[in-house]
C-alpha cells in the first residue's frame, strides 16, 4: 500500500471516530449534508486564497482541510446506506479515464484545444443523457449550476451559448454593449426606480463579464485579485492615516485620496508599475 493510500484510510477512519455515536465529537455527530456545505464552499475559496497568495505551505492545509470535506459527506452517505468513499473514488477515475480516450485507449488528440473540445463533447453527450432519462430536450446550458458563484456562473453561462454561436463578433462590440448598459443605468439613477436599477446593474456586471470573457481573462480570478489589490491599498492607506495622527472617518476624502495616490506611487517605484490619479484611481 502507498503513503498516500495508508494516509487515506486514516482520514476515513478519524472520520469514522468523529461520527461515532459512543464517544465521537458532538459537534460532528449534529452535521448533515446541507449544515456542511457552507464549510465545504468557505474550504474552497481559502483554497483559491492561498493560491493566489503563492503560499504552498498553507495550500497544503487548505487542500487537506478540503479533502476532509469529501470525506464528511462520504462518512454520512455510508451511513445512512447511499455511498461510501470507495464509490466516491471509482466514480472520479471512471470518468477521467472515460473523458481522456488519448491517454487511456487508442484516440489521438495532440493539443490542448483538441481536447478542450473532445472534453466538452463529452460532457454535451452526458447531459444529453441526462435530458433524455427526465424526458426532456437537452439545452446548451444544462448542467451550469445555480449554486455557482453569479459572476462565474454568468462567464459559463455566456460560453456555454457561445458554443452555439450565439456571442458578440468582437470585444469592441462588447464594448459599446457596457457603453449602452451604463447609459441605461444613468437613466435609473435619475429615475431612482430601484428594481429597475437592479436590473440595469445586472445588465452591466453581465456584459463587463462578457467582455472578460472576449479577452481571455477569468472574471471571477480577476475581481478576486482586484479585491486583493484593493484591501492591499486601503490598507496602506490606513497606515499613511494613522502615522498621520488621522482617523479615516475625519480625515476627509481629499486627505484619503492624497494617501491613496501616494501608495500608488509607492507601488511604482517599487515594482515599475501604476495607474491613474485622481478618483477614478480608486475604481
Amino acid at each position: 500500500m502507498t503513503d498516500a493510500a495508508t494516509e487515506l484510510d486514516r482520514l476515513l477512519e478519524i472520520m469514522a471516530r468523529l461520527r461515532d455515536p459512543q464517544g465521537g465529537c458532538p459537534w460532528d455527530l449534529e452535521q448533515d449534508f446541507r449544515s456542511i456545505l457552507p464549510h465545504t464552499i468557505e474550504e474552497a475559496y481559502e483554497v483559491a486564497d492561498a493560491i493566489e497568495s503563492g503560499d504552498m505551505q498553507a495550500l497544503v492545509g487548505e487542500l487537506g482541510d478540503f479533502m476532509f470535506q469529501v470525506v464528511f459527506y462520504a462518512q454520512m452517505a455510508k451511513e445512512a446506506g447511499h455511498f461510501a468513499m470507495v464509490d466516491v473514488l471509482k466514480a472520479i477515475n471512471n470518468k477521467m479515464i472515460e473523458r481522456h480516450p488519448h491517454v487511456f485507449g487508442a484516440a489521438e488528440i495532440n493539443t490542448a484545444a483538441a481536447q478542450t473540445v473532445a472534453w466538452e463533447t463529452q460532457k454535451a453527450h452526458e447531459r444529453a443523457k441526462v435530458a433524455a432519462s427526465e424526458g426532456r430536450a437537452p439545452s446548451a446550458l444544462d448542467g451550469v449550476i445555480s449554486a455557482l458563484p453569479a459572476l462565474t456562473r454568468a462567464d459559463k453561462l455566456q460560453k456555454r451559448a457561445a458554443r452555439v454561436g450565439f456571442d458578440w463578433r468582437d470585444a469592441g462590440e462588447v464594448v459599446a454593449k457596457i457603453e449602452e448598459e451604463i447609459d441605461e443605468v444613468r437613466a435609473e439613477i435619475a429615475g431612482n426606480d430601484k428594481a429597475k436599477l437592479d436590473e440595469e446593474i445586472g445588465d452591466l456586471l453581465f456584459a463587463v463579464t462578457n467582455l472578460a470573457r472576449h479577452l481571455e481573462i477569468e472574471p471571477e480570478g480577476a475581481l478576486r485579485r482586484a479585491n486583493a489589490k484593493f484591501e492591499r491599498r486601503f490598507r496602506r492607506v490606513e497606515e499613511i492615516l494613522k502615522a498621520d495622527n488621522l482617523d479615516p472617518v475625519k480625515a476627509g476624502l481629499d486627505r484619503m485620496e492624497e494617501a491613496w495616490n501616494a501608495v500608488k506611487l509607492e507601488e511604482r517605484l517599487s515594482i515599475g508599475r501604476g495607474g491613474g490619479t485622481g478618483a477614478k484611481s480608486r475604481r
